[in-house]
C-alpha cells in the first residue's frame, strides 16, 4: 500500500490527486498541518523511516532533501529497498529517489501521467536502453537476477548480446538491438536451468492444476507441486496461477501454494472442467462421481492454458493430492482465468469523517470491486467510492444489503459491506454470519470474510466529551424492532443496579417516543439526577453537536436517531476548563495520587 506523505497545506491538493488515482494508496499527513488524512504522524523523519523499514512505497510531496536526510541512515541493500519518490508540492515534477528498478521508475511515470508533468528518471539503463531489464512486464519473473548487471553493462558498452525466445512474447524487449551471437544471451523460457552466460526471463505461461482432499496439509500440496515442476524441468517463476475446482475455493492448501509462488489462485466450475475431458491424459470415473468432472488437476490446468494449451506434466499423485501442469501458447492473464475466491469485507467506517476511518477500512474499500450499503453511508466515503460498483439500498433493508454482499462475494467478486461506526456494534456483521449459518448456501460457505472494525459512536461521543466510558460500561439499544421492549427494560434495570455507564443507541424515532423517558426513569433509580449525560449528534459530520446535561433533564425532544446518548454512572463527574465542559468517570486513580 503506497503512502502519499504530505507535510504542508500547499502540498495537499497534489497529494490528494496522486492518492485518489493510485489504487490502495493512503494519504499520510503531518499532524497540526494536514487536517484531513487517512493517517497522521507527528515526527516526519521518524515516520518516513518507519514506512521505509516496513517496505512501504513512499511518495513524499515535499522537498527531496527532507527525505534524503531522513532515510540516509537506513540505506544498505538496494535490492531490498522499497520505491521512494518525491513530488513537487505544485505537481510540476516527480523524482524517483530509491528503488528505481523495484517499481519507483514505473511509479514515477504513472504519477507523471496523473499530474501532467515530467518523470525525472536518472537510471542509466532506463535512459539508454529504454528498457529496465530488472523490471520485466507484470507476471514475468527473472530467473537469475544477478545476471542483470553484467548483461546491462554489455549492452551499454555496445557489446553483442543475443536473444533466445522459447516461450512468451519478446515485444517488450524491442527497443534493444540484439545480435545473433554474443558472450551473453537473454533467454525467454519456462525452463528452470540457466546456462553459462544467460539471463533468464520466465513468462507467465504455465498453469499449475491442483486437486486435493479436504484438509490436505499445505506442506503435502507444496511438496508435490515443486516435485512436479522439478521433474519436468520447469521454472516456478513461469507459473501464472494455481488452479482447481471451485469446490476447493476455500481450501487452505491451495491458497498456501499460490502464496508461496506469489501468484493468484483461480477456480473453475465442474462443468468447465468436464469440457476439458477430451484433452485429459488421465480421465477418472471415480473423480467424475465425486466432483462432476473427469479430472481436476489436469482439467483445471488445461482450462487455464486455453484452447491452444498443452499438458506438459500429466497428473502426478501425491499424499491426498494431485498436480498437473499445462503450458499456454501465450502469456496467461490470471485475472481472466476462471474466478477468484470471493471475498467479503464487512467494514466499519466510523462516524463518517475521513480522519476517523481506519487505514484497514480504507484498504478494504480500495481492494473491493463492489460497495454495498445504505446510500447515506456510501456517500460518506467521498472519493473513496470512485471506480467501484455501488449497490445502494434504503434504510431498513439490512437483510437485503447483507444478502447482496454475500451474493457478490459468492460470484467470486470482492465486496465491501459498509457500516457506520463499528461493523460489529449494532451493525451488519452479525447479520452476515447469521445468514451464512442459517441458509448454508455452498457458494457462501467458500468465501473469505473479514470484519474490519471502526470507531464506534460510543467511542466518538466519549472522546468528544472527555472520558465518560473510562470505567465499566454497557451499551443498550432502545429500538424494539428486533428486541422486545420487556427484554430491553430488564437490561436497563440490570445496568442501573450495577451502576454501569450506559450508552444508549437508537434513543428516539418518529414512532418511538416513550422509551427514552422510561430508560431515564429506570436509570434515575440508581444514580443522582445531576448525573452527566452526553448528547452527541452527527459526530464527525457537518452539523456536529455535543451537549452535556443532567440526567433529570433527558427528554425525547433532546435526541433523535442520529444522537448517541451516554449516561454516566454515580461516580461520573463534569467540570469546566479551556472554555468548555468536560465529563469523566474516575477509575480509582485518586487513591494513588
Amino acid at each position: 500500500m503506497t503512502a502519499i506523505v504530505a507535510l504542508t497545506p500547499a502540498a495537499l491538493a497534489t497529494a490528494r490527486r496522486v492518492r485518489d488515482a493510485l489504487p490502495g494508496a493512503q494519504l499520510h499527513g503531518l499532524a497540526g498541518r494536514i487536517a484531513t488524512a487517512d493517517a497522521h504522524f507527528d515526527d516526519t523523519a521518524g515516520h518516513l523511516r518507519a514506512l521505509f523499514a516496513a517496505g512501504t512505497p513512499i511518495v513524499a510531496v515535499c522537498a527531496a532533501g527532507i527525505v534524503v536526510r531522513a532515510l540516509a541512515p537506513l540505506l544498505a541493500d538496494k535490492r531490498a529497498e522499497p520505491p521512494v519518490l518525491v513530488v513537487a508540492a505544485d505537481g510540476s515534477a516527480v523524482v524517483p529517489l530509491l528503488g528505481g528498478h523495484h517499481g519507483a521508475n514505473a511509479l514515477a511515470r504513472e504519477i507523471a501521467g496523473i499530474l501532467g508533468c515530467a518523470a525525472a528518471i536518472t537510471t542509466i539503463g532506463d535512459l539508454a536502453l529504454r528498457v529496465a531489464l530488472d523490471e520485466p512486464p507484470p507476471g514475468w519473473r527473472l530467473g537469475n537476477p544477478d545476471a542483470v548487471k553484467p548483461v546491462a553493462a554489455a549492452l551499454l558498452a555496445g557489446e553483442p548480446v543475443a536473444l533466445g525466445v522459447e516461450a512468451g512474447d519478446a515485444g517488450w524487449l524491442s527497443p534493444i538491438a540484439f545480435a545473433e551471437r554474443g558472450a551473453w544471451t537473454v533467454r525467454l523460457t519456462d525452463r528452470a536451468a540457466a546456462g553459462a552466460g544467460e539471463l533468464l526471463f520466465h513468462p507467465p505461461v504455465l498453469a499449475l492444476g491442483i486437486g486435493c482432499e479436504r484438509g490436505t496439509p499445505p506442506e503435502a500440496v507444496e511438496a508435490l507441486a515443486f516435485d512436479t515442476l522439478n521433474t519436468a524441468g520447469l521454472a516456478a517463476g513461469a507459473v501464472a496461477c494455481v488452479v482447481s475446482l471451485d469446490l476447493k475455493a476455500d481450501e487452505p492448501a491451495v491458497h498456501a501454494l499460490a502464496a508461496r509462488l506469489g501468484v493468484p489462485a483461480r477456480f473453475f466450475s465442474a462443468a468447465d472442467l468436464e469440457a476439458e475431458t477430451p484433452r485429459l491424459a488421465n480421465p477418472s470415473e471415480v473423480v467424475f462421481r465425486e466432483t462432476g468432472c473427469h479430472g481436476v488437476a489436469e482439467g483445471a490446468a488445461l482450462a487455464a492454458a486455453g484452447r491452444d494449451g498443452i499438458l506438459v506434466a500429466p497428473k502426478v499423485k501425491g499424499a491426498r493430492c494431485t498436480a498437473a501442469i499445462a503450458r499456454s501458447a501465450t502469456a496467461i492473464d490470471a485475472a481472466r482465468v476462471g474466478s477468484a475466491r470471493g471475498r467479503l469485507f464487512v467494514v466499519g467506517i466510523g462516524p463518517g469523517a475521513a480522519e476517523w476511518r481506519t487505514p484497514a477500512a480504507s484498504a478494504a474499500i480500495a481492494a473491493s470491486t463492489d460497495l454495498v450499503g445504505y446510500g447515506f453511508y456510501l456517500d460518506l466515503l467521498g472519493d473513496a467510492i470512485a471506480g467501484k460498483t455501488r449497490h445502494e439500498s434504503a434504510l431498513g433493508a439490512e437483510a437485503d444489503r447483507a444478502r447482496r454482499a454475500l451474493e457478490l462475494a459468492g460470484e467470486g467478486r470482492t465486496a465491501a459491506l459498509i457500516c457506520s461506526g463499528d461493523a460489529g456494534i449494532y451493525a451488519l456483521a452479525t447479520l452476515v454470519f447469521e445468514l451464512m449459518d442459517r441458509e448454508r448456501r455452498p457458494e457462501w460457505q467458500r468465501i473469505a470474510v473479514e470484519v474490519v472494525p471502526g470507531v464506534s459512536a460510543l467511542q466518538a461521543a466519549a472522546a468528544r466529551a472527555g472520558a465518560p466510558v473510562n470505567h465499566d460500561f454497557c451499551t443498550i439499544s432502545l429500538s424494539d424492532l428486533l428486541t422486545p421492549w420487556p427484554t430491553i427494560e430488564r437490561r436497563l434495570e440490570a445496568a442501573a443496579a450495577a451502576d454501569f455507564v450506559v450508552c444508549l443507541y437508537n434513543p428516539v424515532s418518529q414512532r418511538r417516543r416513550e422509551q427514552l423517558t422510561r430508560a431515564r426513569d429506570i436509570l434515575l433509580g440508581g444514580r443522582p439526577p445531576e448525573t452527566p449525560v452526553v448528547l452527541a449528534r452527527q459526530l464527525g459530520r457537518d452539523g456536529e453537536t455535543v451537549e452535556i446535561i443532567p440526567l433529570a433533564e433527558l427528554t425525547p425532544e433532546r435526541a433523535d436517531m442520529l444522537t448517541m446518548v451516554v449516561v454516566g454512572n454515580s461516580e461520573t463527574r463534569k467540570f469546566s476548563a479551556g472554555g468548555r465542559t468536560w465529563t469523566y468517570t474516575p477509575r480509582g486513580y485518586a487513591k494513588k495520587l
